[in-house]
């Protein structure tokens, strides 16, 4: 395993993320963990992958973009969440499930409190 130099996986990891996003990441680090802009906990060896990652990205900008001006183009994309809304107001109920699977049974059961 390597030896990571942090001060320089930070700079590097910066440039990226300034490419990338447009603005400077707020790095906090605590007990060998790296928060970028308060998301999730990073060892040192994950934000070195994240700057591939970042660096990637920099090449597909305009692909962002352009999934952005599509998806803004699609109105119809909020009338399925309206069904799924519906789907989840269905009549069906835990306690009277087990009552019938307890029913079904070839032997006394009693039902769960």
């Amino acid at each position: 395993m390597s030896k990571l130099d942090k001060d320089e996986i930070i700079a590097k990891f910066t440039e990226a993320y300034q490419a990338a996003h447009g603005k400077a990441p707020v790095i906090e680090a605590k007990g060998g963990w790296y928060s970028v802009d308060g998301g999730k906990n990073l060892r040192l060896a994950q934000l070195e992958e994240m700057i591939g990652e970042l660096g990637s990205a920099k090449a597909a900008p305009a692909a962002k973009t352009e999934k952005k001006a599509t998806s803004t183009a699609k109105p119809a994309a909020k009338k399925p969440a309206a069904t799924k809304a519906k789907a989840k107001q269905s009549s069906f109920n835990v306690k009277a499930y087990w009552a019938e699977q307890l029913a079904a049974k070839d032997h006394l059961c009693r039902e769960p409190r």
